[in-house]
């Protein structure tokens, strides 16, 4: 048997061994595909993604994992390696779940409140509306809450209104929220008015560059990937206002999170980025990006000539008003 960061696989599709006391057994069915492996994936925030931790054979489209976790949390269910998995929330509890075609699409749990309470808000949380606030507060030890919060809201969220949901969680070992409180601490140091963190990160040409460099300047540190779509159809404002103001004693530095060299400097390419430019190619792993809690992207940091950031994620038309007000 084989121990993964609090999952303890012990049975897997038909292999003998002995049984959890107290586990899960998750029973699943994979509608119009009989055979081939599926994959089971546990979520980790250092990378926000999957990596497998066990493997079946399908038998008629069925599968079964037996096992035990130490508190309910977030897994995936993938026909392909590469493939972004299926969701779900294992406790210790009977459950099934069905898949329709192998494709992302959940059609029916049942057996668990947790993946009950996950399945049920998934498609909901993306929208503007959503009240995370109202899911907190009735349900203020659910791991699925926390694991939302930290997922999908604290990038959206202020500061001040990401902590005071914090504090209204009943459990506190959760590693969502231990993930989270770590992202606070990083928070609180690059706020409006915060010195802004050094950091040293080399270019395209395997040159090293660090944010001091440009002090005596207005610094946009802007971060970005050629993979993020957002950033893409960012890009097209960032190049106005640098083109507009680059002659007024501001500058651009581009921190890409990107895995591929060849993909970054494509990318630099066809959108026109002419600024400063830098990666270390770890994706989520980005020192820097880790460093100033980025959660998502675009997101920018506007740096004062003293090395104070005065401004956070100045997107669109926004970009070129703060600057104009401050460079004139």
């Amino acid at each position: 048997m084989k121990k993964f960061l609090g999952l303890l696989l012990l049975i897997s599709m038909g292999i003998s061994a002995k049984t959890p006391t107290k586990g899960f057994v998750l029973t699943g069915q994979v509608t119009n595909v009989s055979s081939g492996k599926i994959y089971l994936e546990e979520y980790t925030n250092v990378t926000k993604d999957f990596k497998i931790v066990d493997s079946t054979e399908l038998r008629n489209g069925k599968f079964v994992f037996k096992g035990k976790v130490s508190q309910p949390l977030l897994y995936g269910l993938a026909l392909e390696r590469t493939a972004r998995p299926v969701m779900v929330f294992i406790e210790n509890k009977p459950f099934t779940v069905s898949i329709e075609n192998g494709k992302r699409t959940q059609i029916a749990t049942s057996g668990s409140a947790e993946n009950t309470l996950f399945t049920t808000n998934q498609s909901l949380v993306d929208d503007d509306k959503y009240d995370i606030a109202s899911l907190v507060k009735s349900h203020p030890s659910s791991n699925v809450a926390a694991y939302f919060l930290l997922r999908s809201f604290s990038w959206r969220l202020p500061l001040a209104q990401l902590k005071s949901l914090r504090v209204k969680f009943t459990q506190q070992n959760s590693p969502y929220l231990t993930d989270l409180d770590e992202l606070i601490k990083k928070l609180e140091t690059v706020q409006v008015g915060q010195k802004a963190p050094n950091f040293t990160l080399p270019d395209s040409n395997g040159k090293e560059v660090s944010l001091s460099d440009f002090y005596g300047k207005y610094v946009l540190v802007d971060f970005w990937a050629s993979w993020c779509p957002d950033c893409r159809a960012e890009n097209p404002n960032v190049v106005a206002a640098y083109n507009k103001f680059r002659d007024k004693n501001f500058t651009i530095i581009g921190v890409s999170l990107d895995r591929s060299k060849e993909a970054w400097l494509n990318g630099i390419q066809k959108q026109g980025l002419s600024w400063t430019q830098l990666s270390n190619l770890q994706f989520w792993k980005s020192q820097t990006a880790v460093q100033y809690g980025v959660r998502a992207i675009p997101t920018n940091v506007l740096i004062n000539p003293e090395g104070i950031i005065v401004a956070r994620d100045l997107m669109g038309d926004n970009l070129q008003k703060t600057l104009e007000k401050i460079l004139k």
